[in-house]
């Protein structure tokens, strides 16, 4: 293992620290833990609060997009692991601005859990609690078993028109509905070149060969769909976007915004290579794109790979997607 760190049981919270240090007038952090972080504003009396969380590991998801216009907070667990309930329940208590809180976040059984039982304990307190679970990876379940599918890069787009709704003054029964309605339109798919390295496992997470690269892989490691020799990347982003827009079906003349996105280790300028050939694609079929996405949004520590996202619009999708943003990973004028 070759990292800049100093012990690896410290290289979760000393990262959260020095994220907070960096942006002191966007986040800071409920109670005494860093873990939980949310909004330097929070709570904003008024309006529906918005929250995620996950493991670390995947910057700028998950707490890189709490600031104005998209979340209020998010709680942080060790490298790919869920945050306890506990810690979502403070940074629900702390975000809490009288109107509601909607947990927006990932399909994972570790997540699933713990975020159920925060929101039975924020119940408690008389706090409104809606869940709204991301499910956007192709790779990993057929259409007929959709609910099965992880949650990757789609989230982001999800957060983007959840927190524009709420920005403007949404209820929370319209903030869940426009955030069901975002994930009913977006598809994600990844490929895999290479594995990351957990600081605390101290080895990589899977094996694979040099001239291999694994269609569909989860950002966990989690298999992909075929494991095969490493093509161009025209073919690669062909057969991703195959797969996604099968599934999605898009019609001439629709709307998308597109999102290529690094896991961790993929320079910018084989991103853009993607785009040009996905691009390409969505024009032959007379496909319009409304907005483009080229980075990294969701990540793997240091995976090589990409994934894509489709995001099919319609003219209140495509309106909040424009809402103006702001936190410290992410600001759309």
């Amino acid at each position: 293992m070759k990292k800049i760190l100093n012990q690896p049981a410290d290289f979760v919270p000393e990262m959260l620290e020095g994220l907070l240090s960096a942006h002191p007038d966007q986040l800071a952090y409920a109670g005494d833990d860093v873990h939980c972080i949310v909004r330097a504003d929070a709570p904003v009396q008024g309006k529906v609060a918005l929250a995620t969380g996950g493991g670390s590991g995947h910057l700028p998801v998950f707490l890189g997009y709490v600031g104005k216009g998209m979340l209020d907070g998010c709680a942080v667990g060790d490298v790919f692991a869920s945050p306890s309930a506990e810690q979502m329940l403070a940074v629900t208590q702390r975000i809490h601005g009288g109107k509601g809180v909607v947990y927006i976040y990932g399909n994972y059984g570790g997540d699933v859990m713990n975020f159920d039982m925060a929101a039975e304990m924020a119940e408690l307190d008389d706090i409104t609690v809606r869940t709204v679970l991301v499910k956007d990876d192709v790779a990993s379940a057929p259409p007929a078993a959709a609910e099965r599918r992880r949650g990757v890069a789609g989230m982001v787009f999800t957060f983007k028109v959840a927190g524009a709704k709420a920005d403007q003054g949404g209820t929370i029964d319209e903030v869940v509905a426009v955030a069901e309605k975002a994930l009913a339109n977006i598809r994600t798919m990844g490929v895999a070149l290479s594995p990351c390295t957990v600081p605390r496992a101290g080895k990589p997470t899977f094996t694979i060969g040099e001239d291999e690269m694994e269609i569909g892989m989860g950002i966990h490691g989690e298999p992909g769909m075929k494991r095969e020799k490493l093509q161009s990347a025209d073919a690669i982003t062909e057969r991703m976007m195959a797969a996604i827009l099968e599934d999605l079906q898009p019609q001439r003349g629709d709307q998308l915004a597109v999102m290529v996105n690094g896991l961790g280790a993929t320079p910018p300028e084989e991103l853009y290579i993607m785009y040009r050939k996905a691009h390409q694609m969505l024009v032959d079929q007379g496909i319009g794109v409304h907005r483009a996405y080229v980075g990294e949004y969701a990540t793997s520590m240091e995976m090589a790979g990409a994934s894509i996202t489709l995001f099919r619009l319609d003219s209140e999708l495509a309106a909040l997607l424009d809402h103006p943003a702001h936190t410290p990973f992410f600001t759309q004028i």
